[in-house]
């Protein structure tokens, strides 16, 4: 089991408060400018790229949900003039769910695996500053050429993240608030994140000596994906006090097969879906010929909940971390 990364984010919170900046990584808020007074331009990176402010976003097109909660915890969410893709209500509160339904939907039409299929001239039509969420025909390069800037979420980056943990929602509420002039509501966001991981960490304790493995079935039939090290599930399972059965794989998420389920054996599976009746993702599962042999299936420690809950780094991955806390806890009553 890899050294957990929590316990370090937690002690570094003060200092991370006084300094009032973000950590040396690809999506800190660079010393192009500083958006605290209302200085710009500012410069952030992201995803390998130098993208650059010369004020406040003012039109905001979503094309992913994954940012829901950044914006939301910084007031910025009645910036978005236009959104894509899916927004699932399970992730938000009665409040969000508000904002988003004032927001106008362009699509929502996705392909066969899960990508939104939206034209690069009805994104352009909007006008935006700033378009979130990068998608198959709407590269960076593709709007840079445009002028139109692009944030996509790190973890969602075609690199990914080659280490994972909770510091990097920091770092992206810290891009954000640089990104939007909201200094000081990200710090008081990080606080709060922070406080809710140290209360997990006190729960949790020592753990109870349980692993785990984090899947995505397919619904119906088809291929079964687990997630690495590279993932988010790594560092949520370590806060949660389980051991990952997958944490010699350094990949973000990687076909697998019942065979090396069953050989590997975990004590929960942690299952993952897009959207609709978790009852019938557990049943992808659960229906596999020789699933029942599997410890987690045997002694019902299945836990099933919403793909943003875990990947990627956002507010949500806490909010994902203290469900499979209640939830192993409460199994093991």
């Amino acid at each position: 089991m890899r050294t957990p990364r929590l316990a370090l984010a937690i002690t570094t919170a003060l200092a991370a408060l006084l300094a009032g900046c973000g950590s040396d990584t690809d999506d800190a808020p660079s010393a192009a400018g500083s958006a605290e007074a209302g200085a710009y331009p500012v410069t952030v990176e992201n995803c390998g790229a130098e993208v650059t402010f010369t004020a406040q976003p003012e039109r905001v097109v979503l094309l992913k949900s994954a940012s829901v909660p950044f914006l939301r915890e910084l007031g910025v969410l009645d910036r978005v003039t236009a959104r894509a893709g899916q927004y699932p209500a399970g992730y938000y509160d009665d409040a969000t769910l508000a904002e988003l339904d004032e927001i106008p939907l362009l699509t929502d039409r996705t392909d066969s695996s899960g990508h939104l299929l939206i034209s690069r001239e009805t994104v352009i039509g909007q006008e935006p500053d700033l378009v979130i969420g990068e998608v198959d025909n709407l590269s960076r390069d593709s709007l840079d050429a445009v002028g139109i800037p692009l944030i996509e979420e790190p973890g969602l980056c075609d690199e990914g993240l080659a280490d994972p943990g909770f510091d990097d929602v920091e770092d992206q509420m810290r891009t954000y608030g640089t990104v939007f002039g909201r200094i000081e509501q990200a710090e008081a966001a990080v606080a709060d994140l922070q406080e809710r991981l140290a209360a997990v960490e006190e729960r949790v304790g020592e753990g109870a000596g349980l692993t785990a493995a984090v899947l995505y079935p397919t619904v119906g039939g088809g291929t079964t994906y687990a997630y690495g090290t590279r993932s988010m599930a790594q560092p949520q399972l370590e806060a949660a006090g389980l051991e990952n059965v997958f944490d010699d794989v350094e990949e973000r998420v990687f076909e697998v097969t019942l065979e090396e389920l069953l050989g590997r054996d975990p004590d929960v599976l942690v299952l993952l879906h897009g959207d609709g009746d978790p009852a019938e993702v557990e049943q992808a599962v659960t229906d596999l010929p020789g699933a029942g042999e599997l410890t987690a299936v045997r002694e019902g420690r299945l836990v099933t909940q919403l793909f943003n809950f875990t990947e990627p780094p956002t507010p949500l991955s806490v909010t994902g971390l203290e469900m499979i806390v209640d939830r192993v806890q409460e199994m093991e009553r």
